[in-house]
């Protein structure tokens, strides 16, 4: 993702080769190498909070908009100071792969906390993905408590466009109460609607994703540690967003294949990154269709 150890390593060494050559896009890519470090920050403590307590709704609800705003205003540094400015070429092809893909990775984010309709729900795809047993509970009998991300943010629209769908705020069955004459109900726009509009996103960042996997099949070989951290971000997009298990898992297979075919060589630094990108994508690939990311 944006926030992601080998794209951070790229964005400071890029950022620190153009300072003398391009001066903006090296104010840029310092400004967007601190967003990313905030969103890694408040993207754990997502995960965590959704781990920890499935009732946290109103508490986490303000975390991710935070990290809507992180996002938004880190595409925006980079579609108006990078973009213009790595795709002429000048900068190297590490610049213009790194570009592209955390376009996609911020797209990636809007998909996770603001997509609607929300790609986490439940869906029947034809028995080409599923997401775990039917029933509610774990096989231990308990319930489970991986909370859906973008029903946090959903939820409290449902609670004050009907109080009473769930038994009202004390739990006790009550008919919800006819509006008076004349009174249309005033729909409540969703808690974030003022950071992002609520759009499917899934298309654009799908787009985005093939854009950037085939810049860095073409620009960069095949050990080369940003080509590996696209292919596991998309492969991630295709599991979660797009419940696609069998691409992600054929494009973690294909990214591994290719690193044993690539000759050219690599720094130790880099072949730690690949290592442990390679890893990551082996778990990808071995993943069962009910597991998460």
């Amino acid at each position: 993702m944006a926030s992601s150890d080998v794209d951070q390593k790229f964005l400071g060494r890029l950022a620190k080769a153009t300072r003398d050559s391009n001066p903006l896009l090296s104010a840029s890519l310092f400004q967007i190498l601190g967003l990313s470090v905030l969103l890694s920050r408040r993207l754990f403590r997502a995960r965590k909070l959704r781990k920890l307590d499935t009732s946290r709704d109103t508490k986490s609800l303000a975390l991710y908009q935070h990290i809507l705003w992180i996002s938004r205003e880190g595409l925006s540094i980079l579609e108006l100071y990078v973009l213009p400015y790595a795709q002429d070429g000048q900068q190297g092809h590490e610049c213009q792969v790194l570009s592209v893909k955390l376009r996609a990775s911020f797209y990636h984010i809007f998909c996770l906390f603001h997509n609607q309709p929300p790609p986490l729900s439940p869906r029947q795809d034809n028995g080409q993905s599923r997401r775990g047993p039917t029933s509610p509970f774990t096989a231990r009998g308990k319930l489970p408590t991986l909370r859906e991300p973008i029903e946090s943010i959903t939820s409290e629209t449902s609670f004050l466009t009907n109080p009473y769908a769930a038994g009202g705020p004390v739990g006790t069955p009550s008919p919800h109460p006819p509006a008076p004459p004349g009174l249309n109900p005033i729909p409540i726009p969703q808690p974030s609607s003022f950071i992002l509009p609520p759009l499917n996103f899934l298309p654009l960042a799908d787009a985005h994703f093939k854009t950037a996997q085939d810049y860095a099949n073409v620009r960069l070989h095949g050990s080369h540690p940003l080509r590996l951290s696209v292919a596991l971000e998309y492969a991630a997009f295709l599991w979660d967003c797009q419940h696609d298990h069998d691409g992600a898992r054929r494009l973690s297979r294909k990214a591994i294949k290719d690193v044993y075919r690539a000759q050219e060589s690599i720094d130790d630094a880099e072949f730690e990154d690949a290592a442990e990108l390679v890893s990551v994508l082996g778990r990808m690939m071995k993943r069962k269709s009910w597991e998460g990311t």
